[in-house]
């Protein structure tokens, strides 16, 4: 038997809103919309490379940064390596990002998108 070839397409994030995290992304990755439908919004950078994809899940209950005993539990989070840590930070900001208390890493910076999933800034490198 032949092994199919498969290719990781897209990261699928829930949120009670799939626009409007999609936008959030958008304007923080710069990447164009390749899909947009009622529930479901698919970004992809222009690169080919793997792109992001949002889900309107009427259930959605945002998770906690950091983890706490009792409360919705994160199941992944992003990381995104950039070139200046610091323009990162005010371009998230302006996106709509809140930058989270608890920094866990010197080197590193740990934000919350507008449904709350984290997200990493680090330097590239």
């Amino acid at each position: 038997m032949t092994e199919p070839t498969m290719t990781l397409s897209s990261i699928v994030l829930d949120s009670a809103d799939a626009h409007v995290l999609a936008d959030f992304y958008r304007r923080l990755l710069g990447w164009p919309t390749v899909d947009d439908e009622p529930e479901w919004v698919r970004l992809a950078p222009t690169d080919g490379g793997t792109g992001l994809s949002f889900q309107t899940e009427p259930q959605y209950v945002r998770p906690t940064w950091p983890t706490a005993a009792g409360e919705q539990q994160m199941q992944l989070h992003i990381d995104i390596a950039v070139d200046d840590l610091v323009t990162a930070e005010d371009l998230a900001t302006a996106a709509g990002a809140v930058r989270a208390k608890y920094q866990p890493q010197r080197n590193v910076r740990v934000y919350v998108d507008p449904a709350g999933h984290p997200f990493c800034l680090f330097l590239r490198g």
